[in-house]
């Protein structure tokens, strides 16, 4: 049930038989690692044994609620570090980029559902500038299709 599920997802359990409340933890995802790792070089302290406790804890939670039968998510576990790792990786403010990476920015921004905010909900975008500020014959009419479309998605999965 449970245990062949987290084999799956890359986490590697033995239960000794001497002692039944001790899990030993032969392999984590890379994920977690790759966590670790980041921690560690910004002088923070280990996560990997608190990310693993928390897998395995949210894992007996969802086997108690569901008697195991739902499969096929991934663990909100994943999810926060996976956001973790999106946002440590992602371009920061005020960091400058060659025109062509700015276009190929905006090229995947465009193909996003939620493009104005990070994987853990945050804003992304500031304003460039002020439209009331701009002359009306040089402002490019705004796509309302477009932005009503961006404001359903953010009523639905923002916030």
């Amino acid at each position: 049930c449970c245990y062949k599920n987290l084999e799956d997802l890359g986490l590697e359990l033995s239960f000794p038989e001497t002692n039944s409340s001790l899990i030993l933890v032969k392999k984590v995802p890379l994920c977690f690692i790759e966590r670790e790792a980041n921690e560690l070089r910004r002088k923070r302290q280990p996560v990997t044994k608190s990310i693993v406790e928390e897998l395995i804890q949210e894992q007996v939670e969802l086997v108690q609620t569901t008697g195991g039968r739902a499969r096929g998510t991934l663990p909100l576990t994943f999810l926060k570090v996976l956001a973790s790792q999106a946002c440590h990786g992602a371009i920061k403010f005020n960091e400058r980029l060659t025109l062509e990476e700015s276009c190929r920015l905006i090229e995947a921004l465009s193909s996003c559902q939620l493009p104005f905010q990070c994987a853990h909900g945050r804003p992304s975008m500031m304003p460039l500038a002020d439209i009331d500020h701009l002359q009306q014959d040089m402002q490019p009419r705004p796509n309302l299709a477009r932005l009503r479309k961006m404001a359903r998605a953010w009523h639905l999965f923002g916030k």
